[in-house]
């Protein structure tokens, strides 16, 4: 076992210390005064770690976002209090949604000042309090000599049970003081909740014995992608996706389908297994009976009876559980033939109803999945090609595709993006937006300019946030009010930046400006001028007879 060592440092240096110990290559950030001692420290260990500063606090967070989200590593970052950890919290609670293991830093005003209402520069009441309403823990460094524990703490729960962010603040006094510091070690996470026997074997019976098994999965199968296939397989079961469960089950397979085929298959399921993901749409929406059985893992306790109380509920590792699962199906799974043909057949039918309900969006996600490489990764967007991208673009890797979840948070993209391709420089990184959520963060293009992160973005540009407008109009009786909105020139602005800037005006022409942006090796907008696209929502959230 490595020795502590014992050095005298200030709390902004023992921080910084701490973060490499962990494992930090890269912190987001934006300095400010309560930070100064951080940042003097980031400098001297440039070597170590690296800063991407951007425009915008809210830049910074959703960056960190990206990055773990893509990588399942810690996405971290620092901003000021106050205001500048209040502009972040809408990338937290995204990440809060997602599962996310970012970990948040923030100064704090002088220790004997906190919540005395003296009127300090960035004081707000409570702060630690609002972090700790978007995280999983949130801790005070009170002293330089508490640094290495509490950080170590906070990489504890990052790395253990379920992923969600963490929040650190010291103040700022601290961050200056010097003490004798006795440095950690890299944190180990915990282990993973044992799955109880029994009701191993007894999900194993209720599936084996089924005759239309249905898998679901979310972001908590990340790390089970193979046992996924192998127990889809054996079952000949469909594995249904939506949002960050995305590539679970590479969409290629036979087996994979999204929601607009899930649904048609939902109404003979008779045992239905959730692998780390809520199953609440389908549950609430979908419709249940007494024939049909749900069996959920789920890593946290707290998730298996949230919606309702399941058949069988398993608290466990999501790879472990069902790789135990798959050792004790054999003695009961019925003798199954494959359902490739049928499962073939009801692809090409989901196929043609989004042909039919959202034609147009799918023309432009046929061009980007042709134009992104196998390994490239995509980052939607609440826009009407980003809706539809949740069903109708093909994922054939899990973290390949990056969505905010059940947050739906609009204007997250194109930061977040940078954050991803920050996490992976050699892949290409395209991210989808409309021109409403893009504006929320344009400026880190002067971001992704400065720091050489080569990211393309598409624009979707309808002057308008359509689906809003599209619901004025058909909904409320053509009282359109506060959905419009004039646009600048997106290939002129971003060429003032310095980056790459390009039009396209059909799929073909998006085809080549993709292929120009990713070999250009530079920062780059597409912009796409576009007329109102047809409703998207019976795909995203279909209704079964259940």
């Amino acid at each position: 076992m490595a020795r502590k060592k014992t050095e005298k440092l200030s709390g902004g240096e023992a921080l910084v210390r701490s973060l490499i110990t962990e494992g930090i290559d890269t912190v987001f950030g934006l300095p400010g005064i309560q930070l100064d001692p951080m940042f003097n420290a980031l400098h001297d260990a440039s070597n170590s770690i690296s800063v991407i500063n951007s425009r915008h606090e809210q830049g910074v967070a959703y960056m960190a976002f990206g990055y773990a989200q893509s990588t399942g590593k810690v996405g971290a970052y620092a901003v000021v209090p106050g205001p500048g950890i209040l502009n972040t919290t809408a990338a937290l609670s995204t990440a809060y949604a997602c599962n996310s293991r970012v970990l948040a830093i923030t100064g704090q005003i002088p220790s004997t000042t906190i919540n005395r209402g003296f009127g300090m520069l960035h004081e707000i009441p409570e702060q630690l309090e609002i972090m700790n309403a978007l995280t999983k823990y949130s801790t005070r460094i009170n002293h330089p000599t508490e640094t290495p524990t509490k950080i170590s703490e906070a990489f504890w729960h990052l790395r253990s049970g379920r992923p969600r962010p963490v929040g650190i603040e010291m103040p700022m006094d601290m961050m200056w003081h010097k003490s004798e510091v006795e440095l950690g070690i890299k944190t180990p996470g915990g282990p993973p909740p044992i799955a109880d026997p029994d009701l191993i074997e007894k999900a194993a019976k209720m599936l084996g014995q089924a005759n239309q098994p249905m898998i679901f999965v979310g972001g908590g199968a990340y790390d089970a992608c193979e046992e996924v296939k192998i127990l889809a397989e054996t079952l000949q079961a469909p594995v249904v996706s939506y949002q960050n469960g995305r590539g679970v089950l590479d969409e290629r397979h036979y087996l994979a389908h999204t929601n607009t085929a899930g649904a048609i298959l939902w109404d003979k399921c008779d045992v239905a297994i959730s692998i780390g993901c809520r199953l609440q749409a389908e549950r609430m929406t979908w419709g249940m009976d007494n024939t049909i059985k749900i069996i959920h893992i789920d890593i946290d306790p707290t998730e298996i009876t949230r919606v309702m109380k399941p058949d069988v509920g398993i608290v466990a590792d999501a790879s472990s559980a069902t790789k135990q699962i798959i050792n004790s199906l054999t003695k009961y799974n019925n003798k199954r033939a494959s359902r490739e043909e049928e499962m073939l057949n009801l692809k090409g039918q989901a196929n043609k109803l989004m042909e039919k309900k959202a034609g147009p969006q799918m023309a432009w996600l046929r061009a980007i999945r042709d134009a992104l490489p196998e390994n490239g990764l995509f980052v939607d967007e609440f826009t009407q090609v980003g809706y539809v991208s949740r069903v109708g673009f093909p994922v054939y890797h899990p973290r390949s595709m990056v969505t905010p979840g059940y947050q739906g948070t609009l204007g997250y993209g194109y930061a977040t993006a940078l954050g991803v391709k920050v996490a992976h420089p050699d892949k290409p990184v395209v991210s989808v937006n409309g021109d409403g959520g893009f504006m929320y963060t344009m400026p880190e293009i002067a971001t992704a300019v400065h720091h050489g992160i080569n990211l393309v973005a598409i624009v979707f540009a309808d002057g308008a946030f359509g689906n809003v407008l599209r619901m004025q109009r058909e909904l409320h009786d053509g009282k359109v009010i506060a959905s419009q909105f004039t646009n600048p020139d997106f290939v002129r602005l971003t060429e003032s930046f310095g980056a790459l800037g390009l039009r396209a005006k059909t799929p073909d022409e998006l085809r080549s400006a993709l292929d120009q942006g990713f070999s250009a090796n530079r920062p780059t907008v597409i912009e796409v001028p576009v007329d109102t696209f047809p409703e998207p929502f019976e795909l995203l959230r279909p209704t079964a007879s259940r």
